[in-house]
């Protein structure tokens, strides 16, 4: 391995609803992570790999930080905590607002010495004068390595936000194989873009409720994949929201899960979903690891 080739483990890390997920995909190079409008979306570290020439960039999107209230918000905070004290650099993702949140604050009190750069996204949403406030704030309370505005969005500074991390990483080795992209397996993935898209049809109080399992995933033949899953929820109620009038918003799910899972597969994708309930099921460990969310 040449001398100069770089390597390292960039974490993520922010509020909810900052943009980190999409931050990640942009970095990647292309969609590893679940998208939603509805904060709180990521549960878990997502690890997505970038690598070329002369590097190899490992980021892990982490869960928004935020007070917990259910055992499985304790455990998503766990993971940020976890994902800052075990990386080569961090990557802080904010809003264009010079008010720094009690939770942001939180996390800058946590970083400590280790290297970081301040993200400010959604630069599509602010005109660039508008940000001197907010890099002289956030530079008044910690000293980072470097500063950025970029739209996650539109990808517009993304290529420089990667120049800029390489940059801090040190030597290394390549840590996985150059044509990996996610330690993520495709059962994982198709879990995960199951709750994407009930998270982006259904309404505020159902979303957070949701649990996904893969009952079965088999290839049939040379262009077909049969895939089994179940949606869980906490509530009879949100039962019937998930499953809609005649079972319209549970086909809605499905069309669009199937579209995505055909794309990520590359074959066609014959989709099953059926809905039940888990009584209060983000405060019971046991299930939290069944369903993939946990490491207690």
């Amino acid at each position: 391995m040449d001398k100069s080739f770089k390597s390292g483990y960039v974490g993520i890390v922010g509020v909810p609803n900052v943009g980190k997920s999409t931050l990640l995909n942009k970095l990647a190079g292309q969609k590893i992570a679940i998208i939603s409008s509805k904060p709180q979306t990521t549960r878990n570290k997502i690890l997505a790999i970038a690598t070329d020439d002369d590097s190899q960039m490992v980021f892990l999107d982490t869960p928004g930080f935020h007070k917990p209230k259910t055992k499985l918000g304790e455990s998503m905070i766990k993971s940020v905590n976890e994902t800052i004290s075990d990386v080569d650099l961090l990557l802080l993702v904010v809003e264009p607002d010079e008010t720094v949140s009690a939770a942001e604050q939180m996390i800058l009190d946590k970083i400590g010495d280790i290297p970081a750069i301040l993200v400010i996204n959604k630069l599509d949403t602010e005109e660039k004068l508008n940000l001197l406030p907010v890099i002289e704030k956030y530079n008044g309370i910690h000293k980072f390595e470097d500063i950025i505005p970029v739209s996650a969005s539109t990808g517009d500074g993304v290529e420089q936000l990667r120049e800029i991390i390489k940059k801090y990483l040190p030597e290394g080795p390549m840590y996985y194989p150059d044509d990996m992209v996610t330690d993520q397996s495709e059962k994982q993935i198709v879990a995960e873009i199951i709750r994407e898209k009930a998270l982006r049809l259904l309404n505020q109080e159902v979303p957070h409720g949701i649990a996904v399992e893969i009952i079965k995933m088999k290839n049939e033949g040379d262009n077909m994949c049969k895939i089994s899953a179940n949606i869980y929820c906490e509530k009879e109620s949100h039962k019937r929201i998930i499953i809609g009038a005649k079972g319209s918003k549970l086909k809605a799910i499905g069309t669009q899960a199937r579209s995505d899972c055909e794309k990520m597969l590359d074959r066609q994708v014959f989709l099953q979903l059926w809905v039940k309930v888990k009584d209060d099921w983000r405060n019971s460990e046991q299930l939290m690891r069944e369903f993939g969310m946990s490491d207690l």
